[in-house]
């Protein structure tokens, strides 16, 4: 009972729930491996003992927990429009406090505010001069973007009197108090931000936490709205250097936006790859999630490539014809995409342009780019010099240099400084692309325009894993555990998060890796959104079976999230696919996350498992018909992804048996679409079906819906099927037509059966004059 109990107290499941009245006992291994990486000793009876007394001890010290968290305001549900459905309500404070209490806030922005707990009318709520708006938040329109507010420095000690900067609210020259915010309630006129709470209580205890003030939701999407769901790397044009990049992705969304009317696109992660040959070839398992990954520049569009002369010039268009090459290769001959190959000649290229001095405004520009950078670009770039030294995993360098905070390392930056600078470029040339797409597609109209994907972890051995390694937990990694669809449970290679650790830091790793990532996102999706609650955690050289679950204060995650969020004007769309514990998907819900919802998981599974009604499917989700780890449309319909699956010896059933419920489920889904009168086409139609689904999704009420853009071309193959490694291409197929032939952009653009498909979004008259077209689910009716 004391190991259950000291495991409680510290966030670790000693159990599990597989499915309803199943409960699964975690071994005592695991937890006490789990309980080391959270720096607890429990090895022993009498470490248990003396850990659990500590602990104990603690909890009961405590005046605050380690982060508060004030949503402000308290607002009624969000409309579509991003606005709020009725006024913000005077929220109460976030945490019980004793009589008498002297409260202390700094701000973020260095000011401070002070009162005394309960607070009266009387009790004179001090405010900084030089405050701006002390009103509740209301939520921005989409695209309404506020330049970052940089982290708070330590605050002062409660005893500290401020200044005469700080005067009472009715004494700001010119401002009146908020009608609508009660003046008795101090914790109302925070500003939303992360600041620092002191407090001292009448008997003179102190007490310190992080206070996370957020609105309440996220912004929404402005309308509803329709979209691409595109693996960037599979998208080639007739100018990228054999894969997709930035520039096909600004190409991409200005055609979709003018020509289609397409709200948004939505990307793979183009988080920063662990260098090496062979690269790990997914966009989930990055050595940093912090910055994006060169490979995704577009040579030609990089400023300086105007201005290389002589040998140089010769040497970058020698690079370009074997580009060329690569491109032809996996475009005319059946090649799979090489990011490595594509990486080693642009490599080469941008150490000839890093040649080219810079003019005088990119070079101000630059060095602006490395003073919000900071640290973090730094270790980044420290890193990136490191490995092409001494290799691409961290642990195996020379002891000194795994630290990055050691003399050694300082030294090895010193020495290797034109490397470090090198790659803080690309980091900057990185960004501008990013930036030059995400203003593609607010030009071409996209009402949310690039949607960016963070991923739930990163390499061990990678830049992140490096530079925060005290916030990781080490010999740990993050899975999930079994369930009806992997018997043998998961184990994905990435070390989590301490949730300890991240609450010590005031979240600033999770907030900066936020902001990085929404700098010029639209919207953004979390991949495994339930991580923000718990993960999974294997111990090392245990089987995925052993996990146990760790929580995280979800509040605050979430909190930090919000706010973020909101500064960049972004809408957050959560990966809920999978097992997700009671109350998740509510919660998310509440703070304006959107789902995702894929058409054949969508049924009625507490009853007769048909499928789910689209008047029934939830309003807050990204509805699609599949996504990048399932078959396509085409080969769902076809079948051809069970005969796949056989061949690579994955079925765990009969193949007969395999092919007869699956076309079983398959000739229901089309008897129902015909039903609702959405199969004009007739069942033997691919094409038809295809369409079909999607009108499907249109009768829904989400409010974004995701077209898989191999759909629209009739592709069969997955880019990336679960379970297998090298059995497989996976991440590494070129978007193709239902003969399997690759297609530019370009031909993309042109083919009919796409813009027959694209042709059920758009604007019809609703059959029913009182309805709303987009809601009510008329066939053809495009979102609006």
């Amino acid at each position: 009972m004391g190991l259950d109990r000291l495991a409680a107290l510290h966030g670790v499941a000693t159990s599990h729930s597989p499915s309803p009245g199943v409960t699964v006992p975690v071994p005592e291994a695991t937890v006490v491996a789990v309980l080391a990486a959270l720096g607890v000793d429990a090895s022993a009876p009498g470490a248990v003992r003396s850990a659990l007394a500590a602990a104990e001890a603690a909890a009961a010290d405590r005046l605050l927990p380690p982060t508060v968290v004030h949503w402000l305001p308290a607002m009624a549900p969000l409309e579509a429009t991003g606005s709020p459905a009725a006024g913000p309500r005077v929220p109460g404070a976030p945490v019980a406090l004793p009589p008498g209490t002297r409260v202390r806030v700094r701000l973020e922005d260095g000011g401070t505010r002070e009162w005394r707990e309960p607070h009266g009318p009387s009790g004179g709520v001090r405010v900084p001069r030089a405050a701006g708006a002390l009103t509740a938040e209301l939520p921005p329109a989409l695209g309404d973007r506020a330049a970052p507010v940089p982290d708070a420095p330590d605050s002062e000690s409660p005893d500290s009197e401020s200044p005469d900067s700080e005067v009472p609210q009715s004494e700001v020259p010119g401002r009146e108090a908020p009608p609508a915010v009660d003046a008795s309630a101090p914790w109302a006129l925070l500003p939303t931000g992360v600041h620092r709470l002191d407090i001292r209580t009448a008997d003179g205890r102190t007490a310190r936490a992080c206070l996370i003030v957020a609105p309440d939701a996220v912004p929404q999407p402005p309308r509803r709205v329709h979209g691409f769901l595109v693996q960037l790397y599979s998208l080639l044009s007739g100018r990228s250097w054999g894969m997709g990049d930035l520039a096909d992705l600004a190409e991409l969304a200005s055609w979709a936006g003018r020509s289609l009317g397409t709200g948004f696109v939505q990307v793979n992660p183009l988080h920063a790859a662990v260098p090496g040959a062979p690269t790990d070839p997914s966009p989930y398992r990055p050595s940093s999630r912090r910055f994006p990954d060169p490979v995704h520049l577009r040579i030609e569009d990089i400023p300086e490539y105007a201005h290389v002369t002589g040998p140089d010039r010769l040497r970058l268009e020698a690079l370009a014809e074997k580009a060329a090459g690569l491109r032809a290769s996996v475009l005319d001959k059946g090649a799979l995409i090489d990011r490595d190959a594509v990486w080693a000649l642009k490599l080469q290229a941008l150490e000839l342009l890093h040649l080219v001095p810079l003019g005088p405004g990119r070079r101000a520009a630059y060095c602006d780019f490395l003073a919000e950078r900071g640290q973090a670009l730094d270790d980044h770039a420290t890193w990136c010099a490191l490995a092409e030294v001494y290799g691409s995993d961290w642990h195996r360098w020379p002891s000194g240099l795994r630290d990055p905070r050691s003399t050694e390392t300082a030294r090895a930056r010193g020495e290797l400084m034109d490397r470090v600078d090198f790659h803080c470029r690309l980091a900057w040339l990185t960004d501008g692309q990013l930036a030059a797409a995400s203003r593609a597609a607010r030009d071409a109209g996209m009402a949310v325009g690039v949607v960016h994907d963070l991923a739930v972890g990163v390499h061990p051995g990678g830049a992140d894993a490096w530079a925060q390694q005290d916030v990781f937990a080490g010999g740990m990694s993050v899975g999930a555990p079994p369930d009806a669809f992997n018997a043998r449970g998961q184990d994905w290679g990435l070390p989590p998060w301490r949730p300890d650790a991240l609450a010590a830091a005031d979240y600033a790793p999770y907030r900066g890796l936020l902001r990085e990532l929404l700098r010029h996102a639209g919207a953004l999706r979390l991949d495994h959104v339930m991580g923000l609650f718990r993960l999974w955690w294997v111990p090392a050289g245990a089987e995925p079976t052993d996990g146990a679950y760790v929580r995280y204060d979800a509040e605050a995650m979430l909190a930090v999230l919000v706010l973020e969020a909101r500064r960049a004007g972004a809408v957050v769309i959560g990966e809920d696919l999978g097992t997700v514990e009671p109350g998740v998907r509510e919660i998310l819900a509440r703070r304006g996350v959107l789902g995702t919802s894929v058409l054949w998981f969508e049924r009625d599974w507490t009853g007769s498992g048909r499928p789910l009604p689209p008047g029934e499917w939830r309003e807050g989700c990204v509805a699609t018909a599949t996504t990048h780890d399932l078959p396509s449309t085409a080969a769902r319909l076809s079948g051809d992804h069970v005969a796949l699956r056989h061949r690579l010896g994955l079925l765990a059933r009969p193949l007969e048996q395999e092919h007869r419920d699956e076309s079983a489920d398959v000739e229901a889904w089309l008897a129902y679409l015909a039903r609702l009168g959405l199969l004009p086409e007739g069942r033997l139609d691919e094409e038809g079906g295809i369409r079909a689904v999607y009108r499907f999704l249109l009768r829904t009420p989400a409010r974004m819906v995701g077209v898989w853009l191999p759909d629209a071309v009739g592709d069969r193959r997955p880019q990336n099927l679960p379970g297998t490694w090298d059995q497989y291409p996976n991440w590494r197929l070129p978007v193709a037509d239902a003969d399997g032939r690759p297609l530019t952009l370009e031909a993309l653009a042109a083919s009919p059966r796409l813009h027959a498909l694209m042709e059920v979004f758009r604007p019809r008259p609703a059959q029913d004059p009182a309805g709303d077209a987009s809601r009510t689910g008329t066939p053809g009716a495009r979102p609006a």
